[in-house]
């Protein structure tokens, strides 16, 4: 049973803030990932400073490269695995994330049906079992990442987006899952906000997690395993020997038979692997942490992760000190640039955070500590995929477009036995048998990027080619 929480009523929706009340929202940001400005972070480990030979390298220090290098030790504790990371274990788009879990290894169940009709059935299986293999793996060396298991919530910000999630709430009633649908009324029992409608609440395997705290706890057990790790290490060239793979790296070089790709939108000299994935730029705010009155204000007592209905979506959570995680604005910048200038701008967030005034008005005093940008590694299907490279002897996974918290354990599993030649049940499927489209290469990519953005912050409120050309884009095959 949903416990019912005494709603206050709202105060009367305040005006947007003016230019200059955003201003001082951000006056003391900090333009840096809140889940890094911790003292918790770790000493980087020593970079590689000589050769050397691995049974396996995996490269990528972000939660792919992780989960692999843990679950190939577990599977072999004599197999030895290198691990190498170009910067700091979790500074990537690891560390960037808002941090919401969900039970999909999909990007929700709507685009597995969309994806892989036929296959519903055992990847709704994989994603329970990928969830509670996480689980276990947290709780066997003691990892804590302030996961909070309160479940997932959707919710729709106009009455007009409430058929469409309902259609979605009987999808996930048809396959199992735990799901309550809330009315307005009952909505603003859990959370208040003048644009909520209508919620659909998924109860089980889902949650709220420090991404930067699991990356660190990850990477201890790694260590702890005997995967060797050097981060301040990144890969310079690569080359096929035929018999094995040679990776150079600044200061010495890397021999191994077998290599997982965990590099995420980074170039690393396969070039169809740009071809498949695109860097798309996410913006995430934090606020200071709300007072106790503040929070009275909003209610969220029971601390779901959310993501609302609009095209360019926000979604939001709690962190453990209390602060809202608020996140959205997706943008794309030519040749998937690593760090864009205007992330260093705070100007940049202005837009961000007059969305989260809109979301909350009753929290106009609220001011952002923390502001940033992070890749997103999007692809056509909108899921992970493995891909072999190099007669085999290389598996990029990758493509998670905003879901890897949580799936890139599954990622890195379907990895490991593409490449180990393993069996495992996904390799009957189209999941691991196809790969996902091209996407147009440089400048159509970042035109068609440029126009479908654009087409996305107005789709919802003014239609016309907006909408139509949003719809033209799902019609290609591409997630929007």
């Amino acid at each position: 049973m949903t416990r019912t929480l005494q709603a206050t009523p709202l105060p009367l929706a305040a005006p947007p803030l003016g230019r200059q009340d955003l201003a001082d929202a951000f006056r003391a940001t900090r333009l840096m990932p809140f889940w890094l400005d911790s003292p918790e972070a770790p000493a980087p480990t020593p970079p590689l400073v000589q050769d050397t030979r691995a049974d396996l390298l995996v490269v990528g220090g972000g939660f792919t490269g992780l989960w692999a290098a843990i679950q190939a030790k577990e599977q072999d504790p004599d197999l030895d695995v290198l691990l190498i990371e170009a910067g700091r274990v979790a500074h990537g788009a690891s560390g960037r994330a808002g941090g919401i879990i969900s039970t999909s290894i999909m990007h929700g169940l709507p685009n597995a049906v969309r994806v892989f009709p036929q296959d519903i059935a055992q990847l709704e299986a994989f994603g329970r079992d990928n969830l509670d293999g996480f689980e276990a793996t947290l709780a066997r060396y003691g990892i804590d990442a302030d996961i909070e298991w309160n479940g997932e919530m959707t919710v729709a910000v106009s009455d007009e987006h409430l058929a469409a999630l309902r259609a979605d709430y009987e999808l996930h009633r048809r396959y199992g899952h735990q799901v309550e649908w809330l009315d307005r009324d009952q909505l603003a029992e859990q959370i208040r906000s003048p644009l909520f409608a209508g919620a659909m609440w998924s109860r089980e395997r889902s949650g709220t997690v420090h991404p930067a705290k699991l990356a660190w706890g990850l990477r201890r057990a790694a260590l702890q395993l005997g995967v060797r790790l050097h981060e301040l290490t990144p890969l310079v060239s690569l080359r096929d020997l035929g018999r094995e793979l040679e990776v150079q790296v600044p200061a010495g070089c890397i021999r191994a038979p077998r290599m997982l790709l965990g590099s995420g939108t980074a170039k690393v000299g396969v070039g169809d692997i740009q071809r498949r994935v695109a860097a798309v730029r996410d913006h995430v705010l934090a606020t200071e942490p709300l007072s106790a009155e503040q929070r009275s204000r909003i209610g969220w007592a029971q601390r779901q992760g959310i993501y609302d209905t609009r095209t360019q979506l926000n979604y939001f959570r709690l962190t453990r000190d209390h602060r809202i995680v608020f996140g959205g604005l997706l943008s794309y910048h030519y040749d998937g640039q690593a760090n864009p200038p205007q992330d260093a701008r705070v100007e940049t967030y202005h837009r961000l955070g007059a969305a989260f005034h809109r979301t909350f008005p009753q929290l106009a005093d609220v001011r952002f500590s923390h502001a940033w940008g992070g890749p997103i590694d999007y692809c056509s299907r909108g899921s992970v995929f493995a891909k072999p490279y190099l007669g085999g002897k290389a598996v990029f996974v990758a493509g998670y477009t905003g879901f890897g918290i949580g799936a890139s354990r599954f990622g890195a599993r379907m990895g490991l036995n593409m490449l180990l030649d393993r069996p495992g049940p996904e390799r009957q499927l189209d999941i691991a048998r196809l790969s996902p489209l091209w996407i147009p290469p440089e400048p159509l990519r970042w035109l068609g990027a440029r126009i479908t953005f654009h087409a996305i912050d107005g789709a919802d409120t003014e239609g016309g080619w907006k909408r139509r050309w949003m719809q033209a884009i799902k019609a290609l095959g591409f997630p929007m």
